[in-house]
């Protein structure tokens, strides 16, 4: 019977998981191989199941979180292109660490800058970027990543996430119409997985991990804050340079992208406090007009950049 059991819960386990990536994730990945820009991001304290809302148990196919799904559906759709339809996948990983950006496929870069063109927008300076061809090769780029993220012991939770992280898939995709023109669409897919909010008298945090806890509440404060000025209106101006996480989720909140916020909450009543405000703070969130579109240039040769490949 304990077996019969054990197999009763996993199956609940992969219904419920499922049913959250289709009615959240689905749309925005469709709408990332469509050409248009996407972000799917976890907000709540810490402890309340984020990082496996996003990652979930990468070995059991039936605890996989948004991210692994997102990698199946993402290459399950490739493999179904036409001959005509050509794909370039690339990704970059990077974190957020007291304010500083570092790149988790190559740790060692040291500290990397924002900066800003004309041409491209928003970028992280020497940020790596992988062609990968395939599920396996992009999850393995994500466990070296994650090997790499900054996680520390709370005592809210033993493995707590000390920094911000964001996994981003970049599809690019070229097809040819009926006249003969080439047409390339490029869709990019932010995969944010926030630190948890935290207040020092539960999460005792002392040392280190206070000054982690004081740099995840301020820039999840000025998240906060932009939030609330892409809702109210009063004012023209926008904080996203209060802070690099702001800064990078710009084109997110009150941009061209398409975005998806999962609040995450404690069932404890001893932390209602923070969950009500996680549900105010989704609650506005909710509010914000982005506008959408599609990222299409017939005139863009990436064929001269970059190689495509055909599943």
């Amino acid at each position: 019977m304990e077996k019969i059991g054990v197999l009763n819960r996993l199956r609940k386990n992969m219904v419920i998981i499922m049913k959250v990536y289709n009615s959240t994730a689905r749309p925005i990945v469709d709408s990332v191989l469509e050409g248009y820009n996407g972000t799917i991001f976890a907000y709540g304290q810490t402890g309340t199941g984020k990082t496996f809302s996003m990652v979930g148990d990468r070995e059991k196919k039936e605890l996989r979180g948004i991210i692994p799904n997102a990698f199946d559906h993402i290459f399950s759709y490739i493999g179904r292109g036409g001959p005509d339809k050509k794909y370039l996948v690339r990704v970059s990983y990077l974190e957020i660490y007291n304010e500083t950006i570092k790149d988790l496929l190559k740790p060692k870069s040291g500290k990397l800058e924002i900066k800003e063109s004309t041409e491209i927008g928003l970028y992280v300076k020497d940020l790596s970027n992988f062609v990968v061809k395939d599920v396996q090769e992009m999850d393995r780029l994500m466990t070296v990543g994650n090997k790499n993220r900054s996680t520390g012991e709370t005592q809210m939770n033993a493995h707590s996430s000390r920094s911000h992280s964001i996994f981003t898939i970049t599809i690019e995709a070229s097809e040819v119409d009926s006249d003969g023109q080439e047409h390339i669409r490029a869709g990019k897919l932010h995969l944010v997985d926030l630190a948890g909010s935290e207040r020092q008298t539960k999460t005792g945090a002392t040392g280190d991990r206070l000054k982690e806890a004081t740099k995840i509440n301020l820039s999840l404060s000025a998240l906060g804050n932009v939030i609330s000025a892409l809702v109210d209106r009063k004012s023209s101006h926008i904080p996203y340079r209060d802070s690099k996480l702001t800064r990078l989720l710009q084109d997110s909140l009150g941009g061209n992208a398409k975005t998806v916020m999962i609040a995450t909450l404690s069932p404890a009543s001893y932390n209602y406090d923070e969950s009500l405000s996680t549900l105010r703070y989704a609650n506005r969130t909710k509010n914000i007009k982005n506008k959408p579109k599609v990222n299409e240039d017939p005139k863009i040769i990436i064929n001269n950049i970059y190689f495509f490949f055909c599943l």
